[in-house]
C-alpha cells in the first residue's frame, strides 16, 4: 500500500531529481512479413508496424498526463531485418526506408532492429545487411542498427569483428556532414538480450511474442540525491542498501506504467529494464553518483569498485520490485550522454582504457565515445574484440558504440543535441592490432559455456 510519504517522495523524485520513464518500447515480430518479393515484404513491414504501434505514442502521453510521470521516448523494436533480407534477397536498404517511414507515421522517436545476429556465422541476409548499414543510416533519420558478434555459448566471430570496424568507419564517412552521427545509431554487441528496450541495441528477439511492451526506467539523479542525503561517513553496506531500496521504488513506478500501457494497447507486458541511463542534463549523471560515493573524480582509483557496487544494488532492488525485470538493468556509462562523464573526459581523468575496465562491471560497454576521425578501422575492430571478450568470458552483455568523427581531432568538441548529447574527442591508442584482426576466424567459446 502507498502512503502519503511514498507519494510525496515520488513527486520529489520526478520534479527535482530527474526521475523518468526513459522509454516505452513496443516489440513487434516481423516474421510473418517475410516474402520472396522485396517490395511486397517492405509493404507488409510498414503495414504491420503502422497497425500495431498506431496508438503507442498517444497511450504513452495519456499515461504521462494521468499519473504525472514523464515518459521521454516511445520506440519500436522489430525482428532482426537480416532474417527478412535472407528471404527476399535484394538491397536491405529498402527495409530501412520502410522502417523509417513507419516510425514517422506512428510518431516514435526511434525504431530498432536493423540488425543481424552473427555470433556463429553469416547467412546471406546477414552479409547483405552489414554491407548496407552505412547507406541505410545515412538515408534514414530514426533507424537504429545493431550486430551481435559474440556470445558466451558461441565465442566471437572475428570475421564479423573485422567487417564491423570497417562498417563503423564507412558509416562515419557517409554521415560526415552531420558530425558522423550515423555511428551514434550503430552498436556492436556480445551476448545481446532479446528484450532490451534501449536504443541503439534494441531488437525483437525470435523467442518473444508477436507483440509486447517493454519499459525502460531511469533515475540516476534520484540515486545521487539519496546518497547526498546519506552523508559521507555511512558504511559502504549502507550505501549499497540505500541504492537497492531506491531502485526498488523506481522499478515500482515502471511496473505501473508498463501495466497501464499493456492494458490500454491490448498487448502483453514483457519486462521492466531498470537501467540508470544518464542524460546530458546536470543532475542526471551516473558519474556524479560514483563521485557521491566518495570519488574525487569519476575515472580515478576506486571507480570500477563503485560502479560494481552500484550495478549490483540496482539489479537487486529491481528484482525485488518486479518479477519481470529484464533487458540490461543496471548502470550505463555513455560518455557523450552523461554530464559527469563528459567533464571527467575533458579533464583527462577518464580515458578509454579506464572505461574498458569499467565495462566489466556495468550494464553495457564502451558507449557513445567520440574518437578522432582518422582512427584506423583495425583499431576500432580491436576495441570491439576487447569488449566482446569481456562480455564472452564474464557471461554479460557488452557493446561498442564509438564515433570516429570525420574531420575532428583529440580535444575538439561535438554536440549532437537531445539525449545523444555531445562531448570531447577522446584519444585512442594508435598501436595497430591489424595482424591479429586480419586473421579472421573465431575466438572459441570459453569453458564457462559448458553448462549442460
Amino acid at each position: 500500500m502507498l502512503n502519503m510519504q511514498d507519494i510525496m517522495e515520488t513527486v520529489q523524485m520526478i520534479q527535482d531529481e530527474c526521475l523518468d520513464v526513459r522509454t516505452i518500447t513496443m516489440g513487434i515480430s516481423l516474421v510473418d512479413c517475410a516474402d520472396s518479393d522485396l517490395g511486397r515484404a517492405c509493404e507488409k513491414v510498414y503495414e504491420k508496424i503502422a497497425r500495431k504501434a498506431e496508438k503507442l505514442v498517444e497511450t504513452g502521453e495519456e499515461i504521462s498526463r494521468t499519473y504525472g510521470i514523464p515518459i521521454i521516448n516511445k520506440r519500436v523494436s522489430v525482428t532482426p531485418i537480416a532474417f527478412l533480407a535472407g528471404v527476399s534477397g535484394g538491397d536491405p536498404t529498402a527495409y530501412a526506408l520502410a522502417l523509417d517511414r513507419a516510425a514517422k507515421t506512428v510518431g516514435v522517436n526511434f525504431i530498432g532492429g536493423y540488425s543481424a545476429l552473427v555470433q556463429k556465422g553469416f547467412s546471406a541476409g546477414d552479409e547483405a545487411l552489414i554491407r548496407s548499414i552505412p547507406e541505410a543510416l545515412s538515408r534514414t533519420e530514426l533507424i537504429c542498427s545493431s550486430v551481435n558478434v559474440g556470445s558466451t555459448k558461441a565465442g566471437i566471430n572475428m570475421d564479423a569483428v573485422l567487417q564491423l570496424g570497417r562498417t563503423v568507419k564507412e558509416t562515419a564517412a557517409a554521415t560526415a556532414d552531420r558530425q558522423s552521427i550515423g555511428c551514434a545509431k550503430l552498436v556492436v554487441l556480445c551476448n545481446a538480450p532479446e528484450d532490451n528496450p534501449f536504443m541503439a541495441g534494441a531488437f525483437h528477439g525470435f523467442g518473444e511474442p508477436d507483440c509486447v511492451i517493454n519499459v525502460g526506467v531511469s533515475g540516476p539523479g534520484v540515486v545521487r540525491a539519496v546518497l547526498a542525503r546519506l552523508g559521507k561517513d555511512a558504511p559502504i553496506q549502507t550505501v549499497a542498501d540505500t541504492v537497492k531500496r531506491t531502485a526498488f521504488k523506481i522499478t515500482r513506478m515502471g511496473q505501473l506504467v508498463a501495466e497501464k500501457a499493456s492494458e490500454a494497447l491490448g498487448v502483453p507486458f514483457g519486462i521492466i529494464d531498470l537501467s540508470l541511463a544518464p542524460t546530458p542534463a546536470v543532475g542526471d549523471s551516473v558519474a556524479r553518483i560514483l563521485e557521491e560515493m566518495g570519488l574525487e573524480t569519476c575515472g580515478g582509483p576506486g571507480t570500477t569498485a563503485c560502479l560494481a557496487l552500484l550495478n549490483d544494488a540496482v539489479k537487486k532492488g529491481g528484482v525485488m520490485a518486479s518479477g519481470r525485470v529484464g533487458g540490461l538493468s543496471g548502470a550505463f556509462i555513455p560518455v557523450s550522454e552523461d554530464e559527469g562523464m563528459m567533464a571527467a573526459a575533458r579533464s583527462g581523468a577518464l580515458c578509454l582504457e579506464k572505461l574498458e575496465a569499467m565495462t566489466s562491471v556495468c550494464s553495457v560497454g564502451l558507449d557513445m565515445i567520440i574518437l578522432p576521425g582518422d582512427t584506423e578501422a583495425s583499431v576500432i575492430s580491436g576495441v570491439i574484440a576487447d569488449e566482446a571478450a569481456i562480455g564472452m568470458v564474464n557471461q554479460k552483455t557488452t557493446a561498442v558504440r564509438v564515433i570516429p568523427a570525420v574531420g575532428y581531432e583529440v580535444g575538439d568538441e561535438l554536440n549532437f543535441g537531445g539525449l545523444l548529447g555531445g562531448g570531447p574527442v577522446m584519444p585512442v591508442s594508435r598501436l595497430s592490432p591489424a595482424v591479429f584482426v586480419d586473421r579472421g576466424g573465431y575466438i572459441p567459446a570459453p569453458m564457462q559455456s559448458l553448462k549442460n
